[in-house]
């Protein structure tokens, strides 16, 4: 499979990458810029480029089977998140190809809690409402996207680094919580399921999340 990545360079993309590499996908990973943020595995073509500018998302897809973006903005930038949304649909209704795109858990709602979502609920921190909202407003601009094939993944609440284990429990718009009552991944494992949909898509024009 043809695979354009945008966020390449990010804690996301690099795992994302690492695991496309692994399947023997053909990996075109983007950058904003190759020298500042070199990326730790070899194999696959580097280009510059970025998801905020329609031009770069049509010339940087057009050709291939898929456009993943794990793109994440800096702190107090987080406009950036729906405007680089807005940019990756425009662009891949342009080519007519598939769009994955990573992004947040806000919009889950918590098991239990009578259809309460997770920036909403009471123990929330008020710190991470930015990117949470922006993550809101990133799956309603894929949501009114009227040509592009989108597919959108909720991580659960915690995301960090971790092991591969190659396992995960799928869900649709409710917060996947363990028995522990934790609700995590490693972001090793979401690249693994990131390429699972790649690979076997499941979920076209849908929210999905996983977890452990």
């Amino acid at each position: 499979m043809r695979i354009t990545l945008f966020g390449a360079a990010g804690a996301v993309g690099t795992r994302t990458l690492a695991e496309a590499l692994s399947r023997g996908h053909d990996v075109t990973a983007v950058v904003r810029d190759p020298a500042r943020r070199p990326l730790p595995h070899s194999g696959a073509k580097i280009r510059r480029g970025d998801a905020s500018d329609i031009g770069d998302v049509a010339a940087l897809s057009a050709g291939q089977d898929l456009v993943i973006s794990a793109t994440r903005p800096a702190p107090g930038r987080e406009h950036e998140l729906v405007t680089a949304a807005e940019s990756l649909l425009a662009g891949v209704s342009v080519t007519g190809v598939r769009l994955l795109l990573v992004g947040g858990a806000a919009g889950l709602t918590v098991p239990g809690t009578g259809g309460l979502t997770v920036v909403d609920a009471p123990d929330f921190p008020p710190s991470w409402r930015p990117i949470a909202l922006a993550c809101e407003a990133q799956l309603a601009a894929c949501r009114t996207a009227p040509r592009a094939d989108w597919t959108y993944l909720s991580p659960p609440a915690l995301l960090e680094p971790g092991e591969r284990t190659g396992r995960y429990r799928l869900g649709a718009d409710e917060l996947l919580v363990g028995a522990d009552g934790r609700s995590v991944i490693s972001m090793e494992d979401l690249a693994v399921a990131l390429l699972d949909e790649a690979e076997r898509p499941r979920h076209r024009r849908r929210r999905f999340t996983v977890a452990y």
